[in-house]
């Protein structure tokens, strides 16, 4: 029979041993078969907004109503957009007149170019008669001057109407109405006038569930400004790991997940991604000198770093956004860390129960 003292011996080695057993089964699971409550169920949130500014007409969704990509969520008034489309219509066929008003004067120039051609070509030969006969003495000096004025006059008619019509067909353009500049310009305005009229029709980017309604017929609605969120259908489940963890974790490594929200269900899933970096790791550009983190601790805390994963099955009921998750991760194919991993996710999923 033992005495007090060999039992309570017995006791300290065997709870020595418990100790040190327990040490090395967290050191060795850290590594090959980690675990981590710092989980989370992340969606997209797009919020939404209008395009271009307008007073509200109708709303066609109700808050946490599912939606498919292209459904209408809201729309505005439409009648000031339609009144800025024909306007540009309006415009766009009153320069399309004026380029038609710009080809009758071009025709007209060239018709009365004709003409001065002709009269100064007659008048700079009677002006050549002329100096003949100045040259025998046959006709005055006064005569001789006035031959010539009327030449030079007929020649600047020519000129001038050249650069009329030279600055009538600049201000044509190209006799092309599809690479005209006037015109372009014009279609380009139409063109934003019925963009901007299709964008007074707000429709979701994307399946998802609207969330944070926040608008009602009547309601001005300030282009750019958020009146609803698009909460994405697809999930993501984000998980925070130490480093150390991670070394034999790659995309596609097994994986399973236990979430708040459903104690006692385990479902698999697999590692799709990590992160390149955390917020910690990104330096900014001030110009500043860097400024070197301080730490009088021996062992510091350790770095945690973000991976993706995806259930190799979608739940039958979708999690909201922020849902709490567990997530193990089996590093190791060897039945003895599936054996243990598996009884470390599921023993999570059952104090779930309490927690």
């Amino acid at each position: 029979m033992m005495t007090p003292e060999q039992k309570f011996a017995r006791w300290v080695r065997v709870s020595i041993a418990s100790f040190l057993l327990m040490f090395v089964y967290f050191i060795v699971a850290d590594i090959w078969i980690p675990l981590t409550p710092d989980s989370t169920v992340m969606r997209v949130v797009t919020p939404v907004s209008a395009r271009v500014s307008g007073y509200v007409a109708a709303v066609h969704v109700r808050n946490n109503s599912p939606v498919k990509k292209g459904d209408l969520l809201y729309e505005l008034d439409t009648t000031p957009f339609l009144n800025r489309v024909e306007a540009a219509q309006i415009a766009l066929h009153q320069a399309q007149l004026t380029n038609q008003q710009l080809d009758a004067q071009i025709a007209a120039a060239r018709a009365n170019l004709k003409t001065a051609q002709l009269t100064a070509r007659n008048d700079a030969v009677t002006f050549q008669r002329y100096q003949r006969l100045s040259a025998s003495q046959n006709v005055s000096q006064q005569e001789l001057d006035k031959a010539r004025t009327t030449w030079q006059s007929s020649e600047q008619s020519v000129t001038s109407l050249n650069a009329t019509i030279h600055q009538l067909t600049i201000e044509r353009g190209e006799r092309d109405d599809a690479r005209n500049v006037t015109l372009q310009k014009y279609r380009n305005a139409l063109d934003e006038a019925q963009l901007n009229l299709g964008w007074a029709q707000i429709r979701a980017e994307a399946d998802g569930t609207v969330s944070n309604l926040q608008l009602s017929p009547g309601l001005y609605a300030s282009a750019g400004t958020p009146l609803l969120a698009l909460v994405s259908a697809h999930t993501d489940i984000v998980a925070d790991f130490r480093e150390k963890s991670l070394r034999h974790t790659r995309p596609g490594t097994d994986a399973a997940v236990v979430f708040d929200a459903m104690p006692g269900k385990v479902f698999a899933a697999h590692v799709t991604s990590s992160d390149a970096g955390i917020l910690a790791g990104q330096e900014a550009v001030n110009g500043q000198l860097s400024q070197p983190e301080q730490s009088n601790r021996w062992v510091r805390d350790a770095q945690r770093m973000r991976i993706h994963v995806a259930l190799d099955e979608p739940l039958a009921q979708p999690l909201p956004t922020g849902a709490r998750a567990t997530v193990q991760l089996y590093n190791s194919e060897g039945p003895f860390a599936h054996f243990f991993s598996g009884l470390q996710i599921h023993l999570v999923s059952l104090l779930h129960y309490v927690y």
